[in-house]
């Protein structure tokens, strides 16, 4: 049997989020596949131009807007701190420009309000620009769409017409920034230290649209550089 989103005496920042959690879901999940099948079709156009591919892991943590500072119809909850492993991956097609997409996502599940866990995500599809500065050291600045995706849990199974489920997402549509150096030790290994600047759409879940990952990433190419 289907149940309802949240236990008996939790609820989001106001009865419209929950009446809009649904419609949110499926429009951009559309969004999220029609931006994925994008990305792939580039990828395939360009893949026998290629000059070289990257693909890297990471460890970030995010910083935010406090609490104290939600403002408007956010709910007072930042999103600062937790660790955020990511993984990325890019095809540099055209001298030193192409394309990039990451996911990252939230290691442990948080304390939303103190009453409901929840797990925010983050993945987007940029444009990459990479010049070189010396042999061994390369900028990267990027520059995209993408969506956080919060997930909430709870004690109860949630249903759908196809499958049941103890959490329901709540998607945003954001823009992404990013800037990072990536440094070669070694021939084909690199070592990036970086940041991501996300700008949220209607972010209400928390006290801001705006939030910045930072971290480190560890990764190899494959392909002349």
């Amino acid at each position: 049997m289907a149940t309802s989103l949240y236990p008996a005496g939790i609820q989001l920042q106001s009865k419209t989020v929950l009446a809009e959690v649904c419609v949110h879901q499926k429009s951009l999940s559309l969004r999220s596949l029609v931006l994925s099948c994008a990305f792939l079709a580039v990828v395939c156009t360009f893949t026998s131009a290629q000059q070289q591919i990257d693909v890297a892991f990471g460890m970030n943590t995010m910083t935010a807007p406090s609490a104290n500072e939600a403002n408007g119809n956010h709910t007072p909850q930042s999103l600062t701190g937790g660790a955020y492993p990511s993984f990325s991956a890019d095809v540099l097609f055209y001298k030193n420009l192409g394309i990039q997409g990451e996911f990252a996502w939230k290691a442990t599940r948080g304390d939303w309000q103190g009453i409901q866990p929840d797990r925010p995500m983050f993945y987007d599809f940029n444009a990459i620009y990479a010049p070189k500065l010396t042999d061994r050291t390369y900028m990267e600045l990027l520059a995209g769409l993408g969506s956080e995706a919060t997930r909430f849990y709870q004690p109860t199974q949630v249903c759908d017409f196809n499958t049941c489920k103890n959490f329901v997402t709540v998607n945003h549509f954001m823009g992404h920034f990013g800037v990072g150096l990536k440094v070669y030790p070694t021939r084909n290994f690199f070592v990036r230290p970086e940041a991501h600047l996300y700008l949220v759409n209607d972010n209400q879940e928390f006290s801001s649209g705006r939030a910045v990952r930072y971290g480190l990433s560890l990764g190899y190419t494959f392909g002349a550089r």
